[in-house]
């Protein structure tokens, strides 16, 4: 068996001259959360799409859960799970009935279980007080758990999320978040795509970004942070002294405005390359130059440094 649950090689899909998706290779380990990133029209739904087979590849390759698609659609979609693009549901009819609906349209389900798997599936999402509500009375938040619901009618191996939290409370929020890892614990593969990075660095494991359809990075979480830079940050009432010391270290102390805090300190940050000195050697040197250190630690760069820096455009940090 593949250790991938989703594998692309060379995928390219064109709209006319816009070229959407471009030589996309994409790896998704199975059992990870995989974070799927990049700012609006950089190719994530399009690429969504054409796994789950709802669009066709202009060129390349694609596996999910080790069969080729779309050629395995029969196989392969019984056990994926998807809400792409945002929930659509009856509005005139319960959320319960919704989801009876959707059972009764898949010919793998039971008839005789789907009470069962409805009721399983709206109390996973913490809608099982509001399963009788028509959808129509239903929250923004409250149709996007649904949504979810939906895609966990039954047991799936892999599991596509297009902005799962989108319109939820905290609470709704920290439920999905909840949801997503224990359904990964159970060894279902999920991939969200989002361009929140304060849920994505809370619930995945590996996550690949994306820019103007091109995959610009990709890996664990860790990978993607080691890629940044690290920095020396030093609180000081001697702000001018330590900055000569560290750059007679060899350090690059980078600029700062000089601004001192009320208790006299400033802070000065040095790039630490590679070959810098030893942590205690930095501190040791700086106690010796008469620097008076308040303060000493390394930074590194965030997510939202990295992706920035990526795709030269920003990303939401928080809901």
């Amino acid at each position: 068996m593949t250790e991938l649950a989703v594998e692309t090689h060379g995928l390219t899909k064109r709209f006319g001259r816009q070229l959407a998706v471009d030589d996309l290779d994409l790896a998704v380990p199975r059992g990870s959360v995989f974070g799927f990133l990049g700012p609006n029209g950089s190719g994530k739904t399009t690429t969504i799409r054409i796994i789950l087979g709802l669009a066709a590849a202009s060129a390349g390759t694609v596996q999910v859960l080790g069969h080729d698609m779309p050629g395995s659609l029969g196989t392969v979609l019984p056990r994926v799970g998807a809400l792409v693009e945002g929930p659509s549901a009856y509005p005139f009819l319960s959320g319960e009935a919704n989801l009876r609906r959707l059972d009764a349209a898949d010919r793998h389900a039971s008839p005789a279980t789907r009470s069962e798997r409805v009721a399983r599936a709206l109390e996973r999402v913490g809608l099982s007080h509001a399963g009788d509500k028509r959808v129509r009375a239903y929250s923004l938040g409250m149709k996007q758990r649904l949504g979810i619901a939906a895609a966990l009618l039954r047991p799936r191996d892999l599991l596509v999320l297009d902005e799962p939290t989108n319109g939820l409370d905290p609470q709704g929020t920290r439920e999905v978040r909840s949801l997503v890892r224990s359904l990964a614990e159970g060894g279902t593969t999920v991939v969200v795509s989002s361009h929140l990075l304060a849920e994505i660095e809370q619930i995945c494991t590996h996550a690949a970004v994306m820019r103007t359809g091109r995959l610009v990075a990709q890996g664990s979480l860790d990978e993607l942070r080691g890629l940044g830079r690290s920095r020396l940050r030093v609180l000081t009432p001697d702000p001018a002294r330590a900055r000569a010391e560290l750059a007679r270290l060899g350090l690059v102390v980078e600029d700062d405005d000089g601004v001192a805090r009320a208790d006299g300190t400033a802070t000065v940050r040095a790039a630490l390359p590679d070959e810098a000195p030893l942590l205690e050697a930095l501190a040791a040197a700086l106690v010796a130059a008469d620097v008076r250190l308040r303060g000493f630690e390394v930074e590194q760069d965030t997510l939202e440094d990295r992706f920035v820096a990526l795709t030269g455009e920003g990303f939401d940090v928080a809901q």
